[in-house]
């Protein structure tokens, strides 16, 4: 006769996994997608997970923005976090926005930039991505010529 020995703490792994997998996550649809504010380019769209990109302290958000979307150059007084859940990100290094020097981010990639480092951007397709930071968010723009809120409007 064979007898069964189970781990002691097998009941509580197949609790842990099974209420992990069933844990409800936000769906992008049940966010409130509002559009950017004016420091970024008019056309994308982001919406607030955890805390408030504004205030002092943690937060994540979502930025969905349509293809070809571009930003200049830019950096931040903290560092950021990165994961591109739908489309192409592609990011560069420097002062001055040169195609050649953009890395695609494809679908699941992550990445981090680090406080004040000069980079810039644009996308290939409709692109999502989760932006993890902390707050305020500010972007300085390296050539304040970049900067949506000082450009002329139509």
């Amino acid at each position: 006769m064979c007898a069964l020995t189970l781990h002691p703490f097998l009941p509580i792994l197949v609790a842990v996994t099974v209420s992990a997998q069933t844990a409800p996550t936000p769906k992008r649809a049940a966010l409130r997608w509002v559009p950017v504010p004016a420091v970024l380019p008019v056309g994308a769209k982001m919406a607030i997970l955890t805390g408030d990109p504004a205030k002092a302290g943690p937060f994540t958000m979502f930025l969905a923005m349509p293809s070809g979307y571009r930003v200049g150059p830019h950096f931040h007084p903290t560092d950021e976090g990165v994961d591109v859940k739908k489309g192409m990100l592609l990011m560069g290094i420097g002062d001055v926005y040169d195609a050649s020097k953009l890395k695609p981010m494809q679908e699941g990639d992550r990445g981090s930039m680090p406080a004040n480092v000069h980079h810039f951007g644009t996308t290939h397709g409709a692109t999502v991505i989760l932006v993890t930071a902390m707050g305020p968010f500010v972007i300085n723009y390296v050539n304040p010529a970049d900067d949506p809120q000082k450009q002329s409007k139509p």
